[in-house]
């Protein structure tokens, strides 16, 4: 039986370690933990960038629901009001004509008047509902401006970190952890603002 060949593995393995240590290995591995970090906090940023703005497109749909609301009333409130002058009106040719003037017609004219201010507060609320549905889109499209000028960054960070990767040079790699932490910042910001 041949004799086995021994190879002193840990030589090898030692030899191997300084051969990766020469090209920039830990550079590498640092490269690529930063990015990956970076990577995972644009995904996050994106995923909320487009759900805010889904909200914020939501809640613009429903003040404009609203607003058709309220103009429907606005409509209603004046056709009140016509009627209301009509019979006003018949009021005052009935008197100038030394005519009675039935029950009805003082009846209607107050019923008018009174349906027309309750469309007129209806309105108002509805107004009123529709600015706030407004400006909470307003303050969520603001927030979604900040998670998108994130994203951007932290996918400027990424394409950098594969420079430096790529050429191994570390005032890249600094260039991209720059640009990443601020992202991360305009992130956390853009979390801090809802």
């Amino acid at each position: 039986m041949p004799e086995e060949i021994e190879i002193d593995t840990d030589k090898l393995h030692e030899a191997i370690h300084e051969e990766v240590e020469k090209e920039g290995g830990e550079l590498l591995r640092t490269i690529a933990l930063t990015t990956a970090l970076f990577a995972a906090f644009a995904a996050v940023a994106s995923l909320l960038a487009g759900g805010t703005v889904n909200e914020a497109l939501a809640l613009k749909t429903e003040a404009t629901q609203l607003q058709a609301q309220a103009s429907d009333q606005w409509a209603y409130y004046q056709a009140k009001g016509i009627k209301a002058v009509v019979f006003e009106a018949q009021k005052g040719v009935l008197a100038s004509a030394d005519k009675p003037v039935p029950p009805e017609t003082e009846k209607n004219v107050a019923r008018y008047k009174d349906e027309q201010q309750e469309a007129k507060k209806k309105a108002e609320e509805l107004e009123h509902a529709r600015d706030e549905k407004g400006k909470e889109a307003d303050e969520l499209i603001h927030q979604h401006h900040y998670f998108a000028y994130s994203v951007a960054m932290l996918q400027v960070a990424i394409a950098l970190g594969a420079v430096a990767a790529l050429t191994r040079k570390r005032l890249a790699w600094l260039g991209s952890t720059a640009l990443g932490l601020i992202g991360a910042g305009i992130f956390v910001w853009a979390l801090l603002l809802h």
